[in-house]
């Protein structure tokens, strides 16, 4: 159960207080798409074959909703490093891609603190990724474990 807490409480812990805001932006480059495929040897057409994609009702390949998650850690570093105390991700719960995300498309992440269990050192964050029109395509609720 989380235990709503005061921004000083948390702060006096050394922990993000709650209504830390963080926003991330980056524009999704075919590389971007590549790279990742490379790395995590996910090389579903989906990603790859823009040809087989041309058939689907998206008409070219998307990104992975895995690199949107990954930029939402980007967020959750910039938010560890404005606080004392060292965290770790705790995980991501309730993660969802909502829209596909196209080579091109300028991606924005906000991460905000919306709660805090101080007892238990953990926080935490609502987040969301936006493509260039305002439109949600992936979200999430993160923990952060402070160590």
């Amino acid at each position: 159960m989380i235990q709503q807490a005061s921004a000083e409480t948390a702060t006096s812990r050394g922990m993000a207080p709650i209504g830390t805001k963080v926003r991330f932006s980056k524009t999704i480059g075919e590389s971007d798409i590549y790279l990742f495929a490379g790395i995590t040897g996910d090389l579903s057409p989906n990603h790859v074959n823009d040809a087989y994609m041309q058939k689907t009702r998206y008409g070219k390949i998307i990104a992975h909703g895995v690199l949107l998650l990954g930029f939402m850690s980007t967020c959750s570093t910039k938010v560890i490093e404005q606080v004392e105390r060292p965290a770790v991700s705790y995980g991501y719960d309730r993660v969802r891609f909502i829209r596909p995300v196209f080579v091109g498309d300028t991606i924005t992440v906000d991460y905000e603190v919306t709660d805090a269990e101080p007892d238990n050192d953990r926080t935490f964050a609502k987040v969301q990724v936006a493509n260039q029109h305002g439109e949600v395509v992936a979200a999430a609720t993160h923990i952060l474990k402070y160590v």
